[in-house]
């Protein structure tokens, strides 16, 4: 989606698809006022709720509505909510009334929010929080994405982007007016300033990645053929959802299955029987195995005391058949998926581990490209406290001041527009 010229105006609906007690219209752009009035005949006070007939002949729906007048509405322009009855055949009603106007066309997919920050209303890291908080699932996502949604992320960049410019000005001053009287022959302070932007940005680079809080943590089981993997496999998740069978080699391939656990997110993984094998296509199930294992957060292993992956949860499944009795002395839980010994145990082993890779409260998880930037910024605050030379410390701070831009939106991520903003449902 390109962005679009600002005399374009937008319309879609901005609840959830009917039918419900109340639908909302929203519509923004320059002639948002024009469709009001053509519509209801005038256009309320800005900002108070008033009841109006929407149509003549005929009417389409008596509704309430909201003015917000541009720049100060959330997408920065002339604004209009309609809020309607929320019945199928009024909504559509409406939506054709204003699609039938000249200059209004239906918005496309996270239009509304690519235009607020178009005009300024709130920044790239700001946009993808609110995009965060449309899809989260658990509570820790949404505290994630509430405080990237509500600048916590965007405040600390313009503060650290301050100091830098704080810190470059000294060292301009320094380059090219180094033969006046007043300005002083050392850095200005701009070192003293380097060193605690980059342990605050260092320190917020060491919390877990947005990605293992809004795609789960990934469990994967594993151990060789017939360990009763599958068995436990369906156990954690609840369901049947993986074959579980006496014959060894009966999982072939990745089975995953995402499930919810005191409010974390988490995907549970069967995988084939790690064993040597001639068959072709067991073969692949194997080396699948494998990497899911090794990419694995945690990894629950049902194999033989000592086999383990370093860092796994030795679980000995099966405790209740006869022979199987007890823990084995290094195995961390015994456990029957069918009889349900240890089970609970089990999944309050994995709540602990899984809270430990999570964000701890207060903290910010970031997506990659948003760590990247970071990353950036830290390398070029890097090179700046080690250069020898003050024309390479001043390109270095400029370098940093570059990365943070990238961060928040003002500059460089024109190509990432239409990917970011296109996870957005229409109406947002």
């Amino acid at each position: 989606m390109k962005l679009v010229p600002t005399q374009e105006t937008i319309f879609a609906l901005s609840s959830g698809q009917p039918p419900a007690a109340i639908a909302i219209v929203r519509v923004s752009g320059i002639a948002a006022v024009e469709s009001l009035q053509e519509l209801a005949g005038r256009v309320p006070e800005p900002r108070i709720a008033t009841l109006m007939t929407l149509g003549r002949d005929p009417v389409l729906d008596r509704v309430l509505v909201l003015f917000f007048p541009g720049p100060n509405s959330v997408t920065g322009e002339d604004l209009v909510e309609l809020h309607l009855h929320g019945g199928r055949a009024v909504v559509a009603a409406v939506e054709a009334a204003l699609a039938a106007l000249p200059g209004l066309r239906r918005a496309e997919p996270g239009e509304f929010t690519r235009r607020a920050f178009a005009n300024g209303r709130l920044d790239l890291a700001e946009a993808e929080g609110l995009g965060d908080l449309l899809t989260a699932e658990t509570e820790g996502q949404r505290r994630n994405a509430m405080a990237l949604a509500e600048g916590t992320l965007s405040r600390a960049v313009r503060r650290w982007r301050a100091a830098l410019i704080d810190a470059a000005a000294a060292i301009e001053a320094r380059i090219d007016f180094a033969d006046e009287d007043d300005v002083p022959e050392d850095d200005g302070g701009a070192g003293a300033v380097i060193a605690p932007l980059l342990d605050e940005i260092e320190a917020m680079l060491r919390v877990p990645p947005a990605e293992r809080l809004r795609d789960g943590i990934r469990v994967a089981i594993g151990g060789p053929p017939n360990a009763g993997k599958s068995t436990l496999f369906n156990g954690l998740v609840g369901r049947e959802a993986a074959i579980a069978t006496p014959i060894p080699g009966t999982t072939r391939d990745l089975i995953e299955f995402p499930v919810q656990i005191s409010g974390m997110a988490f995907i549970f993984i069967d995988t084939a029987g790690l064993r040597e094998t001639e068959d072709f296509i067991e073969r692949i199930g194997v080396d699948r195995a494998q990497q899911a294992l090794d990419s694995a957060d945690i990894v629950i292993w049902l194999g033989e005391v000592g086999t383990a992956p370093g860092g796994a949860l030795h679980v000995h499944p099966r405790c209740d058949l006869p022979g199987r009795e007890g823990l084995p002395v290094g195995a961390d839980l015994a456990v029957s998926a069918t009889g349900g010994t240890g089970m609970e145990a089990l999944v309050s082993l994995l709540v602990s581990r899984g809270t430990s890779l999570l964000p701890r409260e207060g903290e910010i998880a970031l997506v990659q490209r948003q760590r990247e930037a970071l990353a950036d910024c830290a390398d070029s605050l890097k090179l700046a406290e080690g250069a020898p030379d003050i024309l390479l410390v001043a390109e270095s701070l400029r370098g940093a001041r570059a990365a943070l831009d990238r961060l928040t939106g003002q500059g460089g991520v024109e190509p990432l527009l239409d990917a970011i903003f296109s996870r957005f449902c229409i109406g947002k």
